[in-house]
């Protein structure tokens, strides 16, 4: 795992990257490793890395040809390589061999249309600094974490909570219906969080968040599929069985 986060601030000239270093130092544990930065006069991103996919050239945040798109990213898409092939044909040139740069670059000829793309397990943030435009995602099962609020007109965003409380004048305060949550539920629902302020990304959900107009785009792009109103998959147990098969073996290939 890897720990990722960032502020975008609601004018230019309000560079950050002090910030989100303190934020992503924050998150070492979930990524020992390295830790990286960047930064302009409207964004800056942090991330902690736990290095596993191309030791030498994988370190983030990771940027595109222009430098117009940065990323940082948490999880693993067991499909890159076939997805870096379809991109490398389509005109795309990459400098890692890092799953991280094929979502990058996927976002750029995709667009959030992007995440229909991966299988596998992310939270990712994309700042566009032609646009002044943050992308975050989060898998469909919800396996990596993300978290975001607003404070002051800024956006900000990491992998754990923890990492806001190197937000300057910060105050947080607790929510009793996340508390009620958690004693029924065993944790609060989605996007609520124990804080009032601080909002959990929906599994199977990205965010576009526009700097120039302080703007907010939720959309769900996955949701668990149930057969009929029942909840119960009318097809021949047989059917049922080989596709299971199917699921369970490709699940394993992709992994190796």
């Amino acid at each position: 795992m890897c720990g990722i986060c960032g502020i975008v601030a609601p004018e230019r000239g309000a560079p950050q990257r002090e910030l989100a270093a303190r934020m992503a130092f924050r998150l070492a544990h979930r990524g020992p490793d390295e830790f990286g930065a960047y930064a302009d006069e409207r964004a800056a991103l942090g991330h902690a890395r736990l290095s596993i996919i191309d030791l030498a050239t994988g370190a983030q945040p990771i940027h595109n040809e222009d430098r117009s798109l940065w990323i940082v990213y948490n999880g693993e898409v067991f499909n890159f390589v076939e997805l870096r092939e379809e991109l490398l044909a389509r005109g795309h040139s990459f400098y890692t061999h890092s799953d991280t740069e094929v979502i990058l670059h996927a976002y750029e000829q995709y667009g959030p249309d992007c995440v229909h793309r991966f299988n596998g397990q992310f939270g990712l943030a994309i700042w566009d600094r032609r646009r002044e435009e943050l992308f975050l995602a989060r898998d469909r099962a919800g396996v990596r974490p993300l978290f975001w609020l607003m404070h002051r007109g800024a956006l900000l965003f990491a992998s754990e909570m923890k990492a806001f409380l190197e937000v300057p004048e910060l105050s947080l305060s607790l929510d009793p219906q996340a508390l009620a949550q958690t004693v029924t539920f065993w944790s609060p629902l989605p996007p609520r969080t124990p804080f009032k302020e601080v909002r959990e990304l929906e599994p199977g959900t990205h965010l576009l968040y526009s700097a120039a107009r302080g703007a907010i785009a939720k959309k769900t792009f996955w949701r668990m599929p149930f057969a009929d109103r029942d909840g119960v998959d009318r097809r021949p147990l047989g059917e049922i069985k080989e596709e299971f098969r199917a699921l369970l073996i490709d699940a394993a290939r992709i992994r190796l």
